[in-house]
């Protein structure tokens, strides 16, 4: 199969997102590290952020080598599986860790630099935190294109069973990252938030020292942590979601457009890929308009992100119009469209987002006065405020999906086979189209644990109050867009998850074709897996709601999310009650910490996070791959896709809602510390510690790996959609 000229710009915006991502990356290193204070604390952050990644990967490496050794038994031994499917895998995990590796060695490098430029002016500090963010988004989407355009030209060398063979192939490449990423989120949050807790609860609420304060032991742990989780975590997460969203569209368009010509069907397979090109460089010219004045305010500073990320959108949905036409795909107009559907639900997501969790707004703020009244009050009107922001992000996927479903297929009410496929191919492209600004969305993102440790920088090396205001409005920003990102995520993961059931079901045909399983149409007659359309094949399987199996499934799907929260959350508290213990041991047993005349032992704090983070992170991990694996074989593949939608509908929700009153807590906090109510060492001050205390797994560790979860489920089902097809 010739590929088209077009498809070589792919593999040059990946060389030309890396290439920008090392020149941002000198760049910042050019920077001052401040004064031998400042570089003193950035290196214990750096090698503590390091020394845990490397451990990290030691147990990850684990687990793959055991994933690998079954799929390879799955190909060569049970021949179920496609040959390429272990090194596929395996690369999709390499690159989703290198991505949170390179992410978070910027970002340490980057805190103490921050800092300094803060001393200077806030534009300062701002352009450094963001063009070191910058870095994490533009290696995210660089790499990620990069091992695409390799996989995509490898198999059309290699396999020769044609394009819907060679996109569910390079699909299972996202399980590989989907793994990783899933392993990065719950470990680094388990880690950074059992630091957090434990510095809050002993140094903030007992003993009444400022956050950050270098005389609190698990100070150094929790900028550790910052990395760990919200860097290298969240590098690894998007990363997945950025490939997967590509991937099951390719898949979708592959099986959408087979009954055209190879012309046709290779065009359809290579447009999110090249949208997802298009968006690099338009990424770049965003990130360049970034840039604030002294004294802004947060919605100044809000404002002046917003243009870098608007204005990005804008150009792709303009940018996509002509990739279609150019591409010569039939109904070019309309599937922009759904392209752009996706990019307003992305904006609409972030915004709704940036309402409930961002202190200039009312929701936040009354989570703030309701500290004057207790710890009680603050918690419950948080979990208010987060049940509450779920209608948005909701009620704008749905809408999202019926407007991308309807755009692709000419709102075709007949349903029919070809009919389910185009409009599964719209939903697929408009999760293309919210991810396709990834390279400045995500320096939005990354940019907000920077802020974060650059204020632990400057408490710790006594830099004055001026710096520290603007490094706290830093933070406080940094808080809404993480809050966004996440948000952000979270949309773009249930959009792709919902391709990704498509491509399930054209993975189980491909295995069934494997296995020489023959099947019956709607008329009863026997046909070969290949030849059979959706309606067939959920006639076929009983694909319905009067279906126990679907049922089941359901259940199940949305009893993991819980589950899968319960577990991490737990995780934390045990982890975070070890740091509280270690901590109060300090202040009772080494005299003068809290005097400032004796040195904190860092070391014990960071140690207990690390070593609470690779245990506890094993069993959730794990047993999100092993349900679907479960279900396939007990329940077959009616209960599966019953499972990947109860999980995809509850999982998105309890998603949004932890990550959104984990925000808004967090932001509560902050809004009291700037003087409001009292300000700090205020009754409602440490009420809204605690309110901050408990919102930090809600949106550091168990929200965001939820939107990990619902696609590695996914991601799991299609790849062992060859072992299912054996119960059949």
């Amino acid at each position: 199969m010739i590929i088209p000229n077009v498809f070589w710009l792919v593999p040059i915006a990946s060389i030309v997102a890396l290439g920008m991502a090392f020149f941002f990356f000198r760049q910042m290193m050019g920077e001052d590290e401040g004064t031998p204070r400042m570089r003193e604390i950035a290196l214990y952050v750096r090698k503590g952020a390091m020394a845990y990644l490397k451990q990290q990967y030691k147990v990850v490496g684990i687990v793959f080598v055991v994933l690998c050794i079954l799929f390879a038994f799955m190909a060569y031994g049970l021949h179920v599986q496609n040959p390429w499917v272990p090194f596929a895998f395996l690369t999709g995990g390499f690159f989703s860790g290198l991505a949170g590796f390179f992410g978070m060695k910027t970002a340490t490098y980057a805190s103490a630099r921050t800092a300094n430029a803060a001393r200077k002016s806030l534009n300062a500090g701002l352009k450094v935190a963001f063009r070191s963010g910058a870095v994490m988004g533009l290696t995210v989407v660089g790499l990620g294109l990069l091992d695409i355009a390799i996989w995509f030209v490898v198999l059309n060398y290699f396999d020769a069973d044609g394009l819907i063979s060679i996109t569910t192939t390079m699909l299972t490449f996202g399980m590989g990252a989907s793994t990783q990423a899933l392993f990065a989120r719950v470990g680094g949050g388990i880690y950074t938030k059992a630091a957090d807790v434990g510095a809050d609860i002993v140094g903030k609420v007992e003993a009444d020292i400022p956050e950050d304060d270098p005389r609190n032991p698990a100070t150094i742990a929790d900028n550790v942590g910052d990395n760990v989780g919200d860097v290298a975590g969240m590098g690894a997460d998007l990363y997945e979601s950025y490939c997967g969203s590509v991937l099951s569209t390719a898949a979708l368009g592959a099986a959408a457009f087979a009954a055209t010509s190879v012309d046709i069907q290779l065009k359809a397979v290579i447009a999110p890929m090249l949208i997802a090109a298009v968006g690099v460089f338009l990424s770049l010219f965003g990130i360049f308009l970034v840039r604030t004045k002294e004294g802004a305010t947060m919605r100044d500073l809000l404002k002046s992100l917003s243009l870098g990320t608007n204005v990005s959108a804008v150009l792709i949905a303009v940018a996509t119009f002509a990739i279609l036409y150019l591409l010569g795909i039939e109904n070019w107009m309309w599937l922009s469209c759904s392209v752009i559907t996706g990019l307003v639900a992305g904006v609409i997501i972030g915004q709704a987002t940036e309402y409930y969790t961002s202190h200039s707004y009312k929701p936040t703020q009354k989570i703030s006065e309701a500290g004057l009244t207790g710890s009680a009050t603050v918690i419950i009107k948080g979990i208010g405020t987060g049940m509450i922001s779920t209608c948005i992000p909701v009620i704008t996927i749905g809408v999202a999906i019926i407007l991308s479903f309807g755009f692709a297929n000419g709102f075709d009410l007949s349903m029919s086979s070809q009919s389910l496929a185009n409009g599964l191919y719209g939903i697929g492209i408009a999760a293309v189209g919210m991810l396709s600004t990834l390279g400045i969305t995500l320096a939005t993102d990354a940019y907000g644990p920077i802020a974060d440790n650059a204020g632990g920088n400057a408490e710790m090396s006594e830099l004055g109050e001026e710096v520290r205001q603007r490094t706290d409005a830093l933070d406080a920003l940094g808080n809404t867009t993480a809050a966004t990102g996440k948000g952000f995520a979270i949309g773009s993961a249930a959009l792709t998850a919902l391709a990704l059931l498509a491509s399930y079901i054209e993975e189980i045909k491909i295995a069934m074709q494997r296995a020489g399983v023959m099947m019956e149409n709607v008329k009863g007659e026997l046909i070969e897996a290949s030849e059979a359309n959706i309606p067939d094949f959920m006639n076929y399987f009983q694909v319905n709601l009067m279906n126990p199996k679907v049922l089941v499934g359901a259940f199940i799907g949305g009893m993991a999310s819980f589950l899968f929260c319960g577990l991490t959350m737990e995780a934390v508290g045990r982890a975070a009650q070890k740091m509280v213990e270690e901590v109060r041991r300090q202040f009772r047993e080494i005299a003068g910490i809290l005097d400032g005349k004796a040195t904190p032992d860092y070391g014990s704090c960071v140690e207990i996070s690390t070593r609470a983070a690779q245990h506890e992170m094993i069993f959730p991990s794990l047993l999100a791959i092993a349900i679907p694996i479960i279900v396939g074989c007990v329940l077959g593949v009616a209960g599966v896709l019953g499972l990947l939608v109860g999980g995809l509908t509850c999982g998105f929700t309890l998603a949004v809602f932890m990550a959104n009153a984990g925000g808004a807590w967090d932001n509560a906090k902050k809004m009291v510390e700037e003087g409001h109510f009292g300000g700090k060492g205020s009754f409602a001050h440490k009420a809204t510690i605690v309110g901050d205390t408990v919102g930090d797994p809600f949106k550091d560790t168990s929200g965001p790996s939820l939107n990990i979860l619902i696609k590695l489920m996914s991601m799991v089902s299609i790849v062992m959609a060859g072992l299912t097809v054996l119960f059949i």
